[in-house]
């Protein structure tokens, strides 16, 4: 019979682990090298005797610029620039008739021909340029409400000093209007090349 202390040792030996843990020490702490250990070979350079002057801080910016007080046009000199640069934009050729991209090839044969019925018409004899712009743009805004086709009369211009502008500047702005489909010049009973024909595009309902 075993006795109490064989059992313990054959316990013992039961616990103890066979792979004793491993300890590794913690590596020595970093010593930062001296600033001054460091630079003890470096030689400091010689003075060339040159003076940094200071810059000046720049002034301030005002709230109201007087400048620009001072630049303000008048309505008479804005509409003497407004003037000058439409006459930038004055077409070197009349054109005789125009078809938007994407509207029918026959639009200008039908457009001749009477198919669209003239719902308003618009006389720009005796205006200048500017006055003929807004009499005209107000006209085909509201002319679209009416019909698709409108008689715009700008005449020759045989009774102008110089070289006739109005036929000219007249079909420059259809051309660009969003709002005009195609135009061309009426029949020589209508007015012939003194006026045109304009179709107009329909309002969005």
């Amino acid at each position: 019979m075993k006795t109490l202390k064989d059992q313990l040792r054959h316990v013992r030996k039961q616990a103890r682990p066979s792979v004793l843990p491993v300890f590794v020490a913690p590596p020595p702490p970093v010593v930062e090298a001296d600033f001054r250990e460091l630079m003890r070979d470096v030689k400091p350079l010689k003075q060339d005797g040159r003076v940094q002057h200071a810059m000046p801080r720049p002034k301030p910016r005002p709230l109201k610029q007087q400048g620009r007080q001072q630049h303000a046009l008048t309505p008479q000199a804005e509409q003497a620039l407004f003037a000058q640069m439409i006459g930038w934009f004055e077409p070197a050729h009349s054109i005789s008739e125009h078809r938007n991209p994407g509207t029918a090839v026959n639009t200008i044969k039908k457009l001749r021909a009477g198919h669209w019925p003239v719902c308003a018409e618009l006389d720009l004899h005796g205006l200048d340029r500017f006055a003929a712009h807004e009499q005209l743009t107000v006209f085909l805004h509201r002319a679209r409400h009416q019909g698709q086709c409108v008689r715009v009369i700008h005449g020759k211009g045989l009774s102008s000093p110089g070289e006739p502008v109005l036929p000219k500047m007249v079909r420059a702005w259809l051309t660009h209007h969003p709002d005009v489909l195609a135009f061309c010049e009426t029949r020589i009973e209508q007015g012939g090349s003194g006026a045109v024909l304009a179709l107009l595009r329909r309002p969005h309902s």
